[in-house]
């Protein structure tokens, strides 16, 4: 019987909770230094000089690098942009390489630019790396990079998003395809409408905060590097370090068998990767270098600041007539970083008008990056929000809404879906919340004193695929080994595709050993943008096949009539192995492929405190093949507690005189708790996709965001009457 989708325990989880599972800094190398970064205090200027003299007299330092002293990179002499994410306009992630599978386009990460490797004395902003301190101990790392004094050239920084001008070259290509998009005439649909809505929404900035920060162990061997690294894409890594230090991809690997959570931020390579092996290759010993809980604050990115503006016309029975998304979003002065904010709303709902577009304001503040559900997350609030304005002015049901303009083909492109299974996530996920049982009107529902509200909204995410490679082997004891260059983030990677791998070869998933997370391997996209699923499992599924086909020929009736031990010797005592690399489905040029879903949420709000509790939130969605129940259901169940924290919790704060990240802590950046969460009922459509990849998985590590901050955000409103359109929600902006 076939495993795949089955609810299977992880197999490395017994490795998780008995501490056998080595995480980047664990590594016990012998003779290990420490390395701390030192960072900015300003947000725009020069460092005129650092006083190491005095540093290197502190007990343990070893050494202290400085823009002044540190090695010249010859792949990083130049601030030309390198390639990272690429997309052909519609998200579809191409190439093999980059922090979502390379290519030719996208923007610069900070860590291919001279300001974060200490190539030249320019400060971008406040938080940026100028200097590391390397000793013999961490806490002789942390107390001389305290002791730091550096002596800057300040100028006046640019912080002030809202009168600062807006700058997005049209030849900036973000995940979310081109700058502008026009369909029809929104002007004339908007005249046509019977309704009208036009409204701000604002979402702040927010930093990824894993358990993990982000670490590096720094190794060379005479010319040979060696990284253990927290990562999501070891073979970005590989290629950054490489090139900044001119020596071929060959001579560098990356290990990461493990990471502790990363949610985009470890999705390609920044500065300290470099600067480990800089201080390692310096000191003439392994260097472990590990950021501080503020250093992932600006070194590392987030999610940037969005201002969008939704223009909805709709006839009197509903029928949008134009739609308009115009998103503004920060970058910064050493890339432009866009948020494709809009790309849901050019396809999400049927209009024969829609515009949307993008726009940038650069500021003296860390580099953006990506974070879960970049752009969809922080897009759906707006778009999903206005849409339930929108209903409320029609006198309409929301769900009724949004299936009145339920989209049978791809607004944006025409093609037909590849699958689509939203009507029966509306239906399925109404019915297990109770929908039904909602009265329309603001603050006509209660539960003692609390004041009740239901709200609802729709998310999706693409389904992409990128080039992946695998190994198959079989040994003479039974065992399958498949190996694949991919990540294991917490998604339940090293399960899935042990199941994937069974499935295809026909055995039970106990004889097969999946190996990930060393560059030696095939390559592998970086596992980001839900891409690991369909690209890692469809190398991995093509290598078992092909594993199975050449056993069988070697052996007619394969491991069915053979054993293992058996088909060895008939292969002249050597292990039979295959090495494949599968390519993204020509089909996605036919069809357009997204997930989808709908979430619905109740809320409880105190009528006099304004306090927000959500008791309850339902899912349902149609993500194609699961290939685990378990870590699936866990991978939505996340995606949804982050959405609370979206809603209610998270905003980076940052001094708008000195670009200081104020609440650099988990003590005042406030994420979801136990105590903030209820219960989340996660449900699954079967939604069978022949078109998306040969497993039919689309992934569903960034869909389970996508609509949550809307949904809480409109049962806030059917709760209090009060209609917040900036996040975080909090009770100040209740009370009006």
């Amino acid at each position: 019987m076939s495993s795949l989708g089955t609810p299977l325990n992880r197999v490395d989880g017994r490795l998780k909770v008995t501490g056998g599972a080595k995480y980047a800094a664990e590594y016990p190398l012998p003779n290990v230094a420490h390395a701390v970064m030192i960072t900015s205090t300003i947000a725009k200027g020069r460092v005129i000089h650092i006083d190491t003299v005095s540093l290197e007299k502190m007990p343990g330092v070893l050494a202290v690098l400085t823009p002044q002293n540190a090695e010249r990179l010859p792949g990083a002499q130049s601030g030309a942009d390198h390639p990272n994410p690429a997309s052909d306009g519609r998200g579809q992630v191409q190439g093999g390489g980059g922090a979502q599978g390379g290519g030719a386009q996208g923007a610069a990460r900070p860590a291919m630019r001279i300001p974060t490797v200490l190539q030249d004395d320019k400060v971008h902003y406040n938080g940026q790396p100028i200097g590391v301190v390397v000793a013999d101990t961490f806490e002789h790392a942390m107390a001389a990079m305290q002791a730091a004094a550096v002596k800057y050239d300040e100028e006046k920084p640019v912080l002030d998003f809202r009168n600062s001008p807006k700058n997005a070259p049209d030849t900036v290509k973000p995940l979310g395809g081109e700058r502008s998009f026009r369909k029809g005439d929104v002007a004339s649909g908007l005249a046509a409408a019977d309704v009208k809505h036009d409204q701000l929404y604002t979402t702040p900035i927010e930093n990824h905060n894993p358990m993990e920060v982000h670490n590096t162990v720094a190794h060379w061997d005479g010319d040979s590097l060696t990284l253990y690294e927290s990562t999501q894409g070891i073979t970005s890594v590989r290629q950054t370090v490489a090139r900044h230090f001119g020596i071929d991809q060959s001579k560098v690997k990356v290990i990461a068998y493990f990471t502790g959570g990363g949610f985009g931020s470890k999705g390609g390579p920044w500065s300290h990767e470099t600067l480990a092996a800089m201080a390692a290759k310096k000191v003439g010993r392994p260097v472990k270098l590990s950021l501080t809980r503020r250093q992932q604050f600006g070194p590392v990115g987030g999610r940037p600041l969005t201002l969008q503006r939704v223009t909805l016309g709709a006839t009197n029975e509903g029928v949008l007539t134009a739609i308009r998304h115009e998103n503004t979003s920060n970058t910064s002065t050493l890339e432009n970083w866009v948020e494709p904010a809009t790309t849901q709303t050019r396809l999400l709902y049927a209009s024969p008008n829609i515009e949307t577009q993008y726009d940038l304001v650069t500021l003296n503040v860390g580099s953006p990056t990506f974070m879960r559900a970049p752009g969809e997350s922080s897009g759906t609030f707006a778009l999903e929000s206005a849409m339930d304005e929108l209903a409320y002015a029609l006198k309409m049901d929301p769900v009724a809404l949004r299936l009145k303009n339920y989209a049978d083909s791809d607004p944006e492109t025409g093609k037909p879906w590849s699958s689509k299974s939203l009507r029966e996530c509306y239906a399925l996920g109404a019915e297990k919340f109770g929908w039904s049982r909602r009265t329309p009107a603001p603050r006509s529902m209660r539960d003692g004193r609390w004041l009740v509200g239901y709200g609802m909204a729709s998310a999706t995410y693409p389904a992409r695929q990128s080039p992946a490679g695998a190994t198959a082997r079989l040994m003479a004891d039974g065992t399958i080994v498949v190996r694949a260059g991919t990540q294991e983030i917490g998604c339940g990677t090293y399960t899935a595709m042990s199941q994937i791998a069974a499935d295809a070869l026909g055995v039970p998933v106990e004889r097969i050993r999946f190996e990930l997370g060393n560059t030696e391997m095939p390559e592998n996209p970086a596992s980001t943008g839900s891409v690991t699923a369909s690209s890692t499992g469809s190398a991995v599924n093509q290598a078992a096949l092909t594993l199975k086909a050449n056993i069988e020929q070697i052996a007619p009736g394969g491991l069915a009539s053979n054993s293992a031990a058996q088909v060895v010797a008939a292969n002249g005592g050597r292990p039979v192995e295959v090495t494949i690399k599968s390519q993204p489905s020509p089909e996605q040029q036919q069809y357009s492929m997204h997930s989808f879903g709908a979430v619905f949420t109740e809320v409880h709000v105190d009528p006099d405190l304004c306090t927000v509790r959500v008791p309850r939130v339902v899912t349902a969605h149609g993500v194609g093949r699961i290939l685990n129940e378990k870590t699936a259901r866990s991978q939505i169940h996340g995606g949804v507690v982050w959405g609370i924290g979206m809603a209610l919790l998270e905003e980076t704060h940052i001094d708008q005189r000195t670009g200081r990240y104020v609440n650099a802590d988990l003590g005042e950046y406030h994420v979801p708790v136990n105590a903030d969460v209820g219960t989340i009922d996660v449900h699954f459509v079967d939604e069978h996709d022949m078109h998306v990849n040969p497993i039919g998985a689309k992934g569903v590590g960034e869909i389970g965001i996508t609509g949550v901050a809307a949904s809480i955000a409109n049962a806030v409103y059917h709760a209090t009457g009060r209609r917040v359109r900036d996040l975080p929600i909090r009770l100040e902006r209740i009370m009006g």
